[in-house]
């Protein structure tokens, strides 16, 4: 992927320097070891809905720990992969303020907050083994970036873009909240079986995937951002986290009720369709009658 030299985000908040670390952690008054740790992030942390919904239940419930941390500051000049968060950030800013001026409406920029160990938000207290989350609340996209070395030996999905494309994928949350279709879903999912709740849930994520696709169109267009197999490192990327293939790499059946991001073919199909269409009104996945 080409992006040496763009353009860096000013909305890139670093407090790795206040982080924890450590084996494990409690939540509600008890510890979780490592096999929950991997679960949640194995099946709902990474690129989806936020992973503290799903420690909560893993744990039995009960109040997030508190977590202090110093002021936001700028990240380092040399770190490189901060850089290269702050420019695909930036690039994803620069295509969603063109689109959202183009349908006579103003896009606000989300504020990306790097993180080591723990991370105080408004939905709650984050841990860096949940992955990447996005936060409608404070609309702020959470990650450390340790989660790429697991994304690239743990899961098996290396490469820059694959790295982007987590990114792209929670700005495309981000956009939903602007949308104002978390707000709509939220509702809905309140109100339906469990089942029902979870396919609107599998809608969601496609979108966001077919949102970081969108995003992909229009970088590539105006900077041609891409380099040979940069594609495959996406699309290989969404093919890892499908439900189904994450249920089978457990060992466990694969059960279509329980998804909640979408199979590996629909996460592939959907980010397809946003690359290659360039345009938000494809990704309407909730008025497919065929995800």
């Amino acid at each position: 992927m080409r992006w040496e030299g763009n353009r860096e985000s000013g909305n890139v908040e670093d407090v790795r320097r206040s982080g924890g670390g450590g084996g494990g952690f409690g939540l509600g008054g008890r510890s979780i070891g490592i096999g929950t740790i991997v679960i949640a992030l194995v099946g709902g942390a990474i690129f989806g809905i936020n992973p503290l919904t799903i420690l909560s239940i893993l744990s039995g419930g009960g109040p997030a720990p508190q977590v202090q941390q110093a002021p936001a500051q700028r990240p380092p000049a040399d770190d490189q992969m901060a850089r290269f968060v702050s420019v695909v950030l930036a690039d994803t800013e620069d295509v969603w303020k063109q689109l959202f001026s183009q349908g006579g409406a103003t896009y606000t920029e989300p504020k990306l907050v790097l993180f080591r160990g723990a991370v105080a938000t408004a939905c709650g207290s984050g841990q860096s083994a949940m992955g990447p989350f996005y936060c409608p609340a404070d609309q702020k996209v959470y990650i450390d970036l340790s989660f790429y070395e697991t994304l690239k030996n743990r899961m098996g999905a290396p490469g820059d873009f694959a790295q982007a494309y987590v990114i792209a994928h929670e700005v495309g949350h981000h956009v939903q909240e602007q949308l104002g279709i978390t707000r709509k879903v939220e509702g809905m999912r309140s109100r339906v079986s469990r089942a029902d709740a979870n396919a609107l849930s599998v809608r969601m994520e496609l979108q966001a995937d077919c949102f970081a696709g969108v995003w992909g169109h229009h970088a590539q267009n105006a900077r041609q951002i891409l380099e040979q197999g940069d594609v495959e490192e996406a699309m290989n990327a969404a093919a890892r986290i499908g439900d189904d293939a994450l249920q089978q790499s457990a060992g466990r059946a694969v059960v279509p009720d329980s998804f909640t991001h979408g199979t590996s073919e629909q996460r592939q199909r959907w980010f397809a369709t946003g690359l290659k269409t360039g345009s938000v009104k494809a990704c309407d996945t909730f008025a497919s009658r065929q995800l």
